[in-house]
């Protein structure tokens, strides 16, 4: 028999010896062993240092018997717990790199108990871990009546992989927030500068649009070479290209720049919502998508913050475009932990062993397809997998679901750019504000916005994409135009709805064009999207500049408003609602990727062993990392990638780097 330490005492919990085969234990009967409970003397929490540390939360609180047997459940909430015993829970799953809750429990004379509750974790978000572990640390405190998600999680829980992946991709989403609002945040001061008028200006902007034809070759390669190796590429050149304009001669060779670096920066913002849909579940798509939004307009709000300083002398507008040079370091940290996209692994695997099967190459009878099932056949038929008839006869096949989505982005950007590009001047000349002002208006008036993108994802997980969709693409539209139209401080009013309302569009809509086509077309499909919405984009600009100058900007965007309610109509009409569906339901001719974190790992390998036998697919060594590169964090404690946790059920900071760990 367990003896109890000083200064503790055995316990029997009464329910226990009636044999309650309820939640404990997962409908198994409550063990009948004694469990110790005393006052804390647990190991502290190992240490990393750093932001690596792990969290500690400690709860003291009295409860009665049926407050004791609800804290020895397992819970279900940010983290699914599993039992490891009588009073220790341990991750079943859940975005963390490690957890464990601890329940140590004295009885009072009263019959009511003394109890101690510790949580040990570290959140497997790296970058943005201290946004997210105040949050989760008030919500271990205070824990929801339900097992439902606390309001800043996602509805449909991550796993630890996903967790990261997301955290690495807020960075790139960013990166191209910066890079993507600088050309409509500085053209006043650059026109200013150069000596030009709105009309000398509207070609150059038109042409930088057009850049975005560009993104559609760079996509195409992303469903070849993979989402990954586009995203990494894509990043580099356009920072590379962005930092040249700050050197730019005149308007012409500040246009050439800015074209050539828009094409990349529009193609890492589409290979960014290609793969944080790939990787994310059913139910946390949109959120997911209003996260990386949220990333992007900090990082837009890089150039808004200090745009008053644009003021300070007629060049000064060029440091803005030498700034992403610094983040530079950071793009090639992350470079070396973004896993590829679980989807475009399995698109890989499939290819693979179409290839081998055609070709008759002897991969080996230990390798498996995702089901259990001889991989180099079809389910069920025994017969060999058929050749891939390639891209263009899946663009056929989903051809009606390009036209709806091609139209609608047409429409939107149609309205949508020239409203952004044109709001600093219509701020500067309309309205005679200077760029402190503007500094102020855009912040202000915008700030609201970024919960209103949190929370449209959510609505959109929970509720539905259409209904969020067409409610913030017309009131966003709506109150736009009269912020154009207005003066004084109804504008202030007008765009702060306008923003509130729009950005709830933005998770709910951005997330259909990844959804809607299937892994082998999805960057291709995008990227065509893409060049319909550049076309919109080009069509609104010399629009609006064509009669911007004699006019004002009220009436062509009164005009152009109309596209966003012939929007909201072929959404309520035409668009498919695919909120809690698999991407496989959504596309059956995609085949699901493991589910569990071990297979995944395990199907990798098996990957690496396809692409050696036969080769990579389409000549590209992607090269799957099995340990120190894909996706975990490298420990700081130079310890070896090979180095486990002896503690069972823990994923504690020795096993992160482990294999298993690698691909969380």
């Amino acid at each position: 028999m367990r003896q109890a330490p000083a200064g503790c005492v055995r316990w029997r919990p009464r329910w226990a010896e009636l044999g309650d085969e309820g939640r404990y234990g997962r409908h198994t009967p409550i063990p009948l062993r004694l469990a110790i409970a005393c006052a804390p003397t647990r190991a502290p929490a190992p240490s990393q240092g750093g932001s690596d540390q792990v969290a500690t939360v400690v709860v003291n609180k009295t409860v009665d018997e049926a407050g004791l047997r609800a804290l020895l459940e397992p819970r279900d909430e940010v983290a699914a717990e599993k039992r490891l015993n009588e009073t220790t829970f341990g991750l079943e799953s859940g975005p963390f790199d490690h957890y464990e809750r601890t329940v140590a429990i004295s009885r009072r004379d009263d019959g009511t108990y003394d109890v101690e509750e510790t949580t040990d974790f570290q959140m497997a978000i790296p970058v943005w871990r201290g946004l997210f572990t105040p949050l989760l640390k008030r919500s271990i405190k205070h824990p929801p009546k339900t097992d439902r998600p606390p309001w800043w999680s996602p509805p449909d829980r991550l796993d630890a992989r996903a967790a990261r992946t997301l955290s690495y991709l807020g960075v790139f989403s960013a990166i191209t927030g910066y890079l993507g609002t600088l050309l409509s945040q500085t053209n006043t001061y650059f026109r200013k500068d150069f000596g030009a008028s709105v009309a000398d200006i509207t070609p150059m902007l038109t042409g930088v649009r057009l850049a975005g034809l560009l993104a559609f070759a760079t996509m195409a390669l992303a469903d070849r070479r993979g989402r990954k190796w586009v995203l990494l590429v894509a990043t580099y050149a356009a920072i590379v290209l962005t930092s040249t304009g700050a050197l730019a001669p005149n308007l012409l060779g500040l246009g050439i720049s800015q074209t050539a670096s828009r094409g990349f920066s529009a193609a890492i913002g589409i290979v960014i919502a290609i793969i944080a849909v790939e990787e994310m579940p059913a139910g946390s798509r949109a959120f997911a998508v209003s996260v990386l939004t949220m990333s992007a307009a900090l990082g837009a709000g890089g150039v808004v913050l200090f745009l008053g300083l644009a003021d300070l002398t007629p060049w000064a507008w060029r440091v803005f475009y030498a700034v992403p040079l610094l983040m530079l370091p950071a793009v090639v940290a992350l470079g070396r932990r973004l896993p590829e996209s679980r989807r475009f692994e399995v698109y890989e695997m499939r290819e693979l062993l179409s290839r081998a099967s055609v070709s008759g190459e002897g991969i080996g009878a230990g390798l498996t397809g995702l089901d259990g099932t001889d991989s180099r056949a079809e389910p069920g038929t025994g017969s060999a997998i058929a050749v891939d008839d390639g891209p263009g006869r899946s663009m056929r096949t989903h051809i009606g679901r390009l036209v709806l989505l091609g139209s609608v982005g047409f429409l939107t950007f149609l309205f949508l750019v020239p409203s952004g590009q044109y709001l600093n001047d219509f701020l500067r000349t309309g309205q005679g504000y200077s760029g402190v002002q503007i500094t102020l208006f855009q912040v202000l008036t915008t700030l609201p916005a970024g919960v209103a993108i949190v929370a449209g994802g959510r609505l959109a997980d929970v509720f539905g994409r259409r209904i969020i969709g067409s409610i913030g693409v017309g009131g966003g539209a709506l109150f736009t135009v009269l912020m154009f139209t207005g003066n004084g401080w109804a504008i202030w009013l007008w765009s702060t709805v306008g923003t509130i309302l729009a950005a709830l569009a933005v998770p709910a809509l951005a997330v259909y064009g990844p959804e809607l086509f299937p892994t082998k077309i999805r960057g291709l499909a995008n990227g065509t999207i893409n060049v319909l919405q550049v076309i919109g984009a080009v069509a609104g600009i010399l629009l609006v500049g064509r009669f911007a100058d004699a006019v004002g900007y009220g009436q062509p965007l009164a005009l152009l408003g109309l596209g966003p309610l012939v929007v909201v109509a072929i959404i309520l009409i035409f668009y498919p609602e695919t909120a809690h569906k698999r991407l496989e339901d959504i596309n059956p001719e995609d085949e699901p990727p493991p589910e569990s974190l071990d297979d995944l790992v395990e199907m990798e390998h098996e990957l690496d062993e396809l692409e050696h036998e036969v080769g990579p697919l389409h000549g590209h060594e992607h090269g799957h990392e099995h340990g120190g590169e894909h996706g975990a964090p490298i420990p700081s404690d130079g310890s070896s990638a090979e180095a486990e946790s002896s503690e069972p059920g823990s994923a504690g900071p020795g096993a992160e780097a482990g294999t298993i760990d690698r691909h969380r």
